[in-house]
């Protein structure tokens, strides 16, 4: 394959999928700088194998790489006792996409108690233990099928559901206790 051939299957392959990087990244490596030097090595690799992509998903190819590669990233970079939180910014921008946190007719105190809302649900996400947290984002927040994650994580379809399910209820759990 052509230098050019690859560059564009990488464009076609990668580039629709950077922002779903980098919010999964962010996810696992808890902030944005860290979040942004796992992507630019992710997207490294992917250049690398990107005459090796056999298709399919490419979101899914492309988060994989992404997973991978912030964990070797993590385990190079960080002390061992070094705990990964999520980036509330991508909570954020969930919020906005779909209204909330906007003010509406109810004006600023609406958007204080959404804006809050959003602040509490993310730190319950922040505070699930690692493998709960790493599921409940890739299928509610980067959207992929329970396929997709059990392949992605190389656990049977029913661990995926199983993680979800817990993580799910210790955030309901987790929620239902705040004030």
């Amino acid at each position: 394959m052509s230098e050019k051939a690859l560059a564009e299957r990488f464009g076609a392959v990668v580039l629709p999928h950077l922002g779903d990087a980098l919010a999964l990244a962010r996810w696992l490596t808890g902030n944005a700088a860290d979040a942004e030097d796992v992507v630019q090595e992710a997207c490294l690799k992917a250049h690398a194998g990107i005459a090796g992509y056999a298709g399919g998903n490419a979101r899914a190819w492309l988060l994989t790489i992404v997973r991978n590669t912030a964990y070797s990233w993590m385990s190079r970079n960080r002390p061992r006792g070094t705990i990964a939180v999520g980036d509330l910014g991508d909570l954020d921008e969930m919020a906005a996409a779909h209204g909330a946190g906007l003010p509406d007719d109810n004006g600023l105190e609406a958007s204080l108690i959404a804006k809050a809302d959003t602040a509490a649900l993310g730190a319950a996400i922040a505070a699930l233990a690692q493998p709960f947290r790493e599921t409940l984002v890739l299928r509610d927040i980067n959207g992929l099928s329970y396929r997709e994650i059990a392949a992605m994580l190389g656990v049977p379809i029913g661990t995926v559901m199983s993680r979800l399910a817990r993580a799910r209820g210790l955030l309901v759990s987790e929620l239902g206790r705040a004030p």
